[in-house]
């Protein structure tokens, strides 16, 4: 059941740019009529300053339970790879119930956070043995479940991981509950679109987890699998990575993908944070999407994505909590400036000459998620999902703001904590700064993180 809804702003962001007094009414979960320079009517839902939700690309709900638990540093040099043999150890235990726990614990903080709709990059597939489900779509169905409880608006994005390493490496032993052939891949990829059918305005795309971990004849079969919807594959965020990429085929990951696969708008190359000049002008020419994660990026030390090269070739982006270890979309648009700064020793590196650098940041944030989520319309507009987040104006650092100062004081010197409400699909979910249900969500999640850590 979708909920009728009408609201009334003093300031709010249109695709058309900052208006006042504005009324939007919705039904059936999408936006009905946009008015401006209107009175509110009896009955309006009254607020100060509204924003459309914005999605999160690139997540691993599960991930959540591990944030804290990874930053004791070990007898030698951490990196990424030390960090995925602890996350490793947290999967072998985790239950088909516990997944959905902290999946919908996750997806709570998302809605809190301002992100309305989230990219699940799903590819826990199978029991803790490694033995595949009597339903292929046992944890798909939980993470659809955990999605359709919050309210989060999903796209499932089931993924293929074959192998251990490029050129088809056989699998670690602590990669089982991955696995997969295309053939059961395939049939994970129908039941994720059982399972979805049950959120609103749900999405099913694609995805490969990554060159190391599908051969090229297994990459196709994903495509193939797309139906012309969104493909995701991490790419190009370790050094290594590349390296071992070279070793394989002669080339770098992003350099092989541009030349081998039919990258274009449906794409999404999460990380990418290694690639080259040239590779950047390719990705931009193909129209795909660069899933930037700034915060996981920044905790696994990944590196710096050269953000004002790839902006200034017209690329288009968009921002994921990736591991969840902080979900803030401030703060990711935040961190993702502020490496630009370190890197450049300047300020305002992503905004054109007087521009908002809070605006750009949220305009290409906006844009790109909603291309890399398959959602074909988004924003306060009519035809669109009601996904409306507002800020609280009467907190000391939006004071005395208007318009693209509000973004910036939100991005900048903000973050969650400024956020009062969120409606998404026309519902309600967050009043207050809380979710509807965190009480009973947070219960579900502290059992389930106690049984994990026993």
């Amino acid at each position: 059941m979708y909920a009728m809804a009408s609201l009334w702003f003093e300031s709010a962001l249109l695709p058309q740019g900052w208006a006042r007094d504005v009324r939007l009414t919705a039904s059936d979960g999408r936006i009905e009529r946009v008015q401006t320079g209107i009175t509110p009517a009896a009955g309006d839902e009254r607020h100060g300053i509204a924003l459309p939700g914005l999605g999160n690309l690139h997540s691993h709900a599960f991930q959540r339970g591990l944030a804290g638990l990874t930053e004791r540093r070990g007898r030698e040099a951490d990196s990424f790879w030390t960090w995925r043999e602890l996350m490793y150890r947290f999967v072998e235990r985790l239950d088909p119930e516990q997944l959905e726990a902290l999946s919908a614990f996750a997806f709570i903080d998302m809605l809190e956070a301002g992100f309305t709709h989230v990219g699940e990059f799903h590819y826990l597939h199978h029991d803790r043995d490694g033995t595949p489900f009597a339903d292929p779509g046992e944890l798909a169905s939980r993470v659809a479940a955990a999605a359709a409880s919050t309210g989060i608006g999903l796209t499932l994005l089931p993924t293929l991981y074959a192998h251990g390493g490029f050129g088809g490496g056989a699998p670690a032993q602590r990669q089982r509950r991955f696995i997969n052939d295309p053939e059961g891949f395939a049939r994970i990829v129908e039941a994720s679109r059982r399972a979805v059918a049950a959120v609103p305005f749900g999405h099913v795309g694609v995805a490969a987890h990554s060159l190391r971990a599908v051969t090229p004849e297994e990459l196709a079969a994903v495509i193939r699998l797309a139906d012309g919807g969104v493909i995701h594959l991490h790419i190009a965020e370790q050094l290594r990575e590349v390296e071992e990429c070279r070793q394989w085929c002669g080339a770098s990951p992003v350099a092989w993908l541009l030349e081998s696969a039919p990258v274009d708008e449906r794409w999404c190359l999460v990380h990418a944070t290694h690639a080259t000049e040239g590779e950047l002008h390719g990705i931009a020419a193909r129209g795909a999407v660069v899933g930037l994660c700034p915060v996981t990026e920044a905790n696994l030390g990944d590196g710096i994505f050269p953000a004002a090269a790839f902006l200034s070739a017209r690329g288009r982006i968009g921002v994921g909590s990736d591991s969840n270890v902080r979900v803030d979309a401030a703060e990711e648009l935040r961190t993702l400036e502020y490496s630009q700064r370190l890197a450049h020793r300047a300020r305002n590196v992503l905004a054109a000459p007087g521009a908002s650098t809070g605006r750009t940041l949220f305009d290409a944030a906006l844009a790109g998620g909603r291309q890399a989520l398959g959602q074909p319309a988004t924003g306060l507009t009519a035809g669109a999902p009601l996904d409306v987040v507002t800020l609280a104006a009467d907190q000391p650092q939006l004071l005395g703001r208007a318009q693209d100062q509000l973004l910036d004081s939100w991005i900048f010197c903000g973050g969650r904590e400024l956020i009062d409400c969120v409606w998404r699909a026309g519902v309600k979910v967050v009043s207050g700064g809380c979710h509807r249900d965190r009480a009973a969500i947070e219960g579900r999640y502290a059992r389930a993180l106690r049984g994990l850590l026993a």
